[in-house]
């Protein structure tokens, strides 16, 4: 993970040993940053809350981030407030709802993953029935919490009543459903596989059931540090964006699996990552975009629902949308982009869950074509 000199910029970029870390593990692997002339000097973490209190603590210029907790550490909702970036996302989709065998079983019963909304209405009968799932998340303020939220609500099941909700490290997941000290969990890739292969659980929905090619990391970066090197960022922007395409291409997915499985990644088994990959199998994990349809722009429509989501559970200062839509800048992308002949949305709002089908954003130079988006209750939020 080295921090390699004669560079003329530096940056300290934290982030978890999960499979959509792909952008940012490959740029430094096959020499983007460097080729952009920064140094950046990688350190993995063991948590969530590692990345945010080194980013409050300004150990860490940025991270491979959930836009949950960045919007939380700016809503002062953590410890420390910490005023962060967001100039771009980094993937779409990639976590999945594992259950324990025995509720696994009752809820697939015998047969291929159901519809998401099947699937939590045979979990809402089991728990009918006098269960209480105990359901691990990664961290509080995180995609998975939300969307595992989202899909119970509408499944019928109250998140705050019916089941408990606690926080436990992604990497630690599988072998805490091994032991029983949990019934389930939500967690991004490759941590679903992992769970299958101990045979200690199976996925019953993908998040992208629960909210199609939903966003999911993103970078963040502290504001300040942000405003004093405005070309050191632009440079990590152009490196990543660099980075997404290559991440996408199914093709590479092998080479890219067989990095990322790595010790000094996210360390098992290579045909584990792979299976999240653009071209991957999918089966136990949700497959990730990098760079198509989008997925690297960061739309201030999922800043506002991010907000209104952690706001249906949680509450927030009365001026949050407002405030975590400044920190979403896609001036900062378009910037990056354009210097790279990349598109460039000519809004920077969509509607979310708008589209069914396969649909054209217009664009600068030419329109893109996009992915449904829809989620599984049919529900649209305007942004």
């Amino acid at each position: 993970m080295g921090d390699p000199s004669g560079m003329c910029g530096r940056m300290r970029l934290g982030l978890l040993r999960l499979t959509d870390a792909a952008p940012v593990a490959l740029a430094a692997a096959r020499g983007l940053f460097a080729a952009e002339g920064v140094a950046v000097a990688l350190s993995v973490e063991p948590s969530w809350a590692n990345i945010a209190d080194k980013l409050a603590y300004g150990l860490l210029d940025g991270a491979v981030m959930l836009p949950p907790l960045a919007l939380a550490m700016e809503f002062g909702l953590r410890p420390a407030t910490t005023s962060l970036v967001v100039p771009m996302s980094l993937s779409l989709n990639g976590n999945s709802v594992v259950l324990a065998k025995e509720l696994a079983a009752a809820v697939l019963q015998g047969g291929a993953r159901p519809a998401a909304l099947e699937a939590g209405r045979r979990l809402r009968g089991l728990i009918e029935g006098g269960r209480r799932p105990r359901l691990a998340v990664v961290q509080s303020w995180s995609t998975h919490d939300l969307l595992l939220r989202y899909w119970l609500a509408a499944s019928g099941i109250d998140p705050e009543e019916a089941v408990d909700i606690m926080v436990v490290p992604p990497a630690e997941m599988p072998q805490a459903l091994a032991a029983g000290r949990i019934d389930g969990f939500c967690a991004g890739a490759p941590w679903g596989a992992v769970a299958a292969r101990m045979e200690a659980g199976r996925a019953v929905v993908l998040s992208s059931d629960i909210w199609r090619n939903h966003p999911e990391k993103c970078l963040a970066v502290r504001a300040e540090w942000a405003e004093r090197h405005p070309d050191i960022l632009q440079s990590v922007l152009r490196a990543l964006l660099r980075a997404g395409p290559v991440c996408d291409d199914a093709a590479g997915a092998a080479a890219l699996a067989t990095l990322l499985a790595g010790p000094d990644w996210v360390g098992v088994p290579a045909d584990l990552v792979a299976a999240s990959l653009p071209g991957g199998l999918g089966g136990d994990v949700d497959r990730s975009t990098f760079s198509a349809h989008m997925a690297a722009f960061p739309w201030r429509s999922h800043a506002r629902w991010f907000t209104t989501q952690m706001a249906r559970w949680r509450t927030l200062p009365a001026d949050a949308v407002e405030r975590a839509e400044q920190v979403y800048r896609p001036d900062l992308y378009a910037q990056a982009a354009r210097t790279l002949g990349r598109p460039i949305p000519l809004v920077e709002r969509k509607p979310e869950g708008g589209h069914e089908v396969p649909w054209s954003l217009a664009a600068e130079p030419a329109p893109v074509p996009m992915e449904p988006d829809g989620f599984c209750d049919g529900a649209r939020f305007e942004g």
